[in-house]
């Protein structure tokens, strides 16, 4: 099992960038679809980007195709998500993911980090 601490949240105005971390702890992290989910107060919890650890490709939803970008470290066992053109309807909780079958990034047998928030003000 993976374990993971989110950090880098924080107040931004919009139009700004911020850049999140993911600590990530366990044996099978270099083998684990990594990911990244946002909660919004009173919204469910909704998917922002993955990486896939065979191929290496990326995905991303629709709301922040562009503007962010996941990457992931395996010599530091770290993701990271980079935010640039920040809006406030990006504001949410932002939550680590990782789980070893990429078809189900979020769902069954995903391992969670406690999240960070991350606030964008107009």
């Amino acid at each position: 099992q993976v374990q993971l601490v989110e950090s880098g949240g924080g107040l931004v105005q919009a139009g700004g960038s911020l850049r999140l971390s993911c600590a990530a702890s366990g044996r099978t992290f270099s083998r684990s679809a990594m990911g990244w989910f946002r909660q919004a107060p009173g919204k469910a919890r909704e998917f922002v980007a993955a990486k896939a650890w065979t191929s290496g490709s990326t995905s991303y939803s629709d709301s922040v195709k562009g503007r962010f970008t996941i990457s992931r470290d395996n010599a530091k066992n770290t993701v990271y998500l980079q935010m640039n053109s920040l809006k406030p309807e990006d504001t949410a909780v932002y939550y680590c993911a990782a789980n070893l079958v990429y078809g189900t990034l979020g769902s069954a047998g995903t391992a969670w980090g406690q999240g960070t928030q991350v606030t964008v003000s107009s």
